[in-house]
């Protein structure tokens, strides 16, 4: 006679597996929804709490599933291991900003001067939702910023406010922060000058015979299209850039404000970044203005090389 050993079967490890999917594919939906689609921040971060919810009920029921192969050599253990996978991702998320958020100061605007911070020429306004955040920056944000990032100050520059400003719209968009408002510019330069006379006219009379005129003009080449218009400002020696960027994976929405002032024969730039979303900034605005002056640095030592 033979004996045939009948396994016994967990459920929880069964279960796991699905739920562990479940929460894989919610959060699969909802990242590219809100990186390239229209999906806002707090309802990213409600789908992404709800996906890392159902993770943890499945990572439970794996732990329970695997608890069951161990004592009682119960079927399931790799459907609590493919849960314990899919669980990982959006839960290593979650978990990984909730470090930040404890870690980094509970703050959502940053400047490189905290004594006089650059004001918004248009003022950032988002629906937060769910998400309050205060509308003012307080003396104690400051000090906490100050606290966190202690090295996050201005840089200073040699030369002149247009020969910064040049470097600093170059750096601008190569961080992909889209210039949006502008302030201490006038305008670009016409093309054509006053006091430049036209092609078709002559200086004098129009007296010269026809006959002797040259018959091979120079034509003018057209501007290159990559080439920026050139600018002039109005003499107040301060210039102000507001613009916007996402960050490269997740897409988080920031605004930028560049201010460039000149100094007898320097130029002081300093950056004020803000999250569009919520009262927390994950330690990434100190970030993106770290980057950004760094750039700049490197942008001006070039030039000063050549």
């Amino acid at each position: 006679m033979t004996v045939r050993f009948v396994r016994p079967v967990s459920f929880a490890a069964y279960l796991s597996r699905y739920l562990g999917l479940s929460a894989l594919v919610l959060f699969l939906i909802a990242a590219p929804l809100h990186r390239f689609g229209p999906l806002t921040l707090p309802d990213f971060i409600s789908l992404t709490l709800i996906s890392a919810a159902i993770a943890t009920v499945a990572l439970v029921l794996a732990i329970i599933g695997l608890q069951r192969l161990w004592s009682a050599g119960a079927k399931g253990g790799l459907w609590s291991f493919y849960a314990i996978l899919l669980a990982a991702i959006p839960l290593g998320v979650v978990a990984f900003a909730a470090f930040l958020y404890w870690q980094k100061p509970h703050i959502y605007d940053v400047s490189t001067d905290i004594a006089d911070a650059p004001n918004w020429l248009s003022i950032p306004t988002a629906n937060q939702q769910w998400l309050p955040r205060p509308t003012i920056i307080s003396k104690a944000d400051r000090d906490a910023q100050v606290a966190a990032y202690p090295s996050l100050a201005g840089h200073r520059y040699e030369g002149a406010i247009d020969r910064v400003y040049t470097a600093a719209r170059k750096v601008a968009k190569a961080q992909r922060i889209r210039i949006a408002h502008t302030d201490g510019l006038i305008g670009s330069l016409p093309d054509v000058q006053p006091g430049v006379p036209r092609q078709d006219q002559t200086e004098g009379t129009n007296d010269t015979p026809i006959d002797e005129l040259p018959t091979n003009v120079p034509v003018p080449l057209a501007r290159p299209a990559e080439a920026p218009a050139p600018t002039f400002f109005n003499g107040s020696g301060v210039v102000m850039l507001q613009g916007e960027m996402r960050s490269l994976i997740w897409g988080l929405r920031f605004d930028v404000l560049i201010r460039l002032r000149e100094d007898t024969e320097t130029t002081l730039v300093d950056v004020r970044v803000a999250s569009r979303f919520g009262p927390h900034d994950l330690g990434m605005g100190a970030d993106i203005a770290e980057a950004y002056l760094d750039a700049l640095d490197a942008e001006m030592q070039g030039l000063n090389d050549n």
